[in-house]
């Protein structure tokens, strides 16, 4: 992420599939780019609604997702680097979470209401 205009930051958004934080407007040029491939947000806004949320808590910066335990401990160390929310409130529509499995991930919502122990 880069550098957000305080008059910009109202427009933030967070990816409830991995929690990157952008504003809206990036999502909907470049899309998400962790989860592009199986959300397919890049020229979609309404896909870009259903899919992000402007309710999320907490900031962390990642320059390094691979070698922090930051990142592992949010389960982001195969992301890239960038700016991601701690906790994203949400849900995802039941055609979105249907698509993640069918590319062979497991969506674990950003919300807090699945624990480690559960994912």
């Amino acid at each position: 992420m880069s550098f957000v205009p305080g008059s910009q930051q109202r427009h933030l958004r967070a990816c409830m599939v991995c929690s990157i934080v952008q504003v809206q407007q990036r999502f909907i040029r470049e899309g998400c780019p962790n989860c592009e491939s199986f959300l397919g947000l890049q020229n979609h806004p309404d896909s870009v609604l259903e899919c992000t949320s402007q309710v999320f808590e907490g900031l962390i910066t990642l320059a390094d997702p691979s070698k922090s335990w930051v990142a592992r401990w949010q389960r982001l160390d195969g992301c890239v680097p960038g700016v991601y929310a701690v906790k994203v409130v949400g849900q995802l529509p039941e055609e979105v979470v249907q698509s993640i499995e069918d590319a062979g991930g497991r969506y674990v919502p950003r919300d807090g209401t699945v624990h480690d122990d559960d994912a």
